[in-house]
């Protein structure tokens, strides 16, 4: 069975994989505990389904009672520094990197099943593919695995690679030797912690998604909290600062995979054609990325406080419409930016 990890590590190589690694299909009692008090305290806020699959996410064997051995995944996807650095322009409408190409899930997806039909010939069995698309503890079986360890922003890290990596894992009913867990390197660091605009980061791996501006731009279905909504800056899609500022990160190369490649016509959105576009623009724009299971409703709220965000009046005549849409959510945003950009100040104070 060791000829055949190798031969696995080797495959998965090929297919683009940086990381390839075997656990056990267990899940720690630390870990478990460790979720139910993050559920108990709150702090996946209106993310139900987190709890309501608890009892399978805490034991993968009730997922899949086969399982035996479970393969993890790692695809590296970070964007070069200039595509980070253009995300900052006020003017300009901020979509986390993991959304300016294909979807990540099909592009992993379909690699993993490749490997996985490799396992079957290769050494028999069957297995199961895992891609955000079932309750999987994705992060302590990495870290299990030895991918990695699980710092205090909550994400996988590696010293190769840093926390830009998409995961995948292929669950077996093969008897796999499982790789040796790693040491945690994060030391005293709390770059990350420091780095989060709302205070979400608690340390020990803890994220209060109450206070999470990724959360907020692409789970909450409602109004945004004024509270958070000036820390939203110009973030239309998630949020990237926690993944930057850690120091193993930013010594990770580039990602240069061709399926995971930005698209060119989503590294530079200026709010002004946002706030035009109507719901088959959307669409066309957006097309095979994350962005679009926001919805047209929840995208036009999002552009509409990074317009009352950017501080420029030349707006207004393009957002004053909008105060009067059919869709409240949209009418009470437009509403918001336009007393921003006319200057009568916000109440939003993050953390208030």
């Amino acid at each position: 069975m060791r000829d055949f990890k190798e031969a696995l590590r080797d495959r998965a190589a090929a297919l683009g994989f940086q990381v390839c690694r075997v656990a056990r299909p267990e899940i720690s009692e630390r870990t478990r505990r460790h979720f139910a008090a993050s559920l108990a305290r709150g702090e996946f806020a209106g993310m139900d389904w987190l709890g309501n699959t608890l009892e399978v996410r805490a034991r993968p064997e009730a997922l899949w009672e086969r399982v035996r051995s479970v393969v993890v995944l790692g695809l590296l996807y970070k964007p070069a520094a200039e595509v980070l650095h253009k995300a900052t322009d006020p003017s300009l409408g901020r979509v986390s990197a993991h959304a300016l190409s294909r979807d990540y899930h099909e592009v992993l997806k379909g690699r993993a099943k490749t490997l996985g039909q490799w396992m079957v010939s290769r050494g028999g069995g069957e297995v199961r593919v895992y891609v955000d698309s079932a309750p999987v503890m994705e992060k302590p079986l990495a870290v299990s695995a030895g991918a990695g360890w699980q710092g205090r922003n909550g994400l996988l890290i590696t010293e190769d690679y840093g926390p830009w990596l998409f995961l995948a894992e292929v669950f077996t009913s093969l008897e796999m030797e499982p790789d040796e867990p790693v040491k945690n390197r994060c030391g005293h660091c709390s770059s990350c912690m420091d780095a989060c605009p709302t205070g979400a980061l608690r340390g020990g791996g803890v994220l209060d998604a109450r206070r999470c501006l990724a959360y907020h731009t692409t789970e909450e279905k409602g109004p945004v909290d004024p509270a958070w909504r000036t820390a939203m800056g110009n973030r239309i899609f998630g949020c990237d600062e926690c993944v930057m500022a850690c120091p193993w990160g930013r010594r990770a190369p580039e990602g240069t995979d061709p399926a995971l490649a930005p698209r060119d016509e989503r590294l530079a959105l200026p709010l002004e054609r946002l706030i035009r576009l109507d719901e088959a623009g959307y669409r066309s724009l957006f097309a095979g990325s994350g962005v679009r299971r926001l919805g047209f409703g929840r995208f036009r709220r999002n552009v509409l406080i990074a317009a009352g965000n950017s501080g420029d009046p030349s707006l207004i005549p393009l957002v004053e419409p909008l105060a009067h849409d059919d869709n409240e959510t949209v009418a009470e945003a437009a509403r918001w930016a336009l007393g921003c950009l006319r200057g009568r100040g916000t109440e939003d104070t993050p953390g208030s």
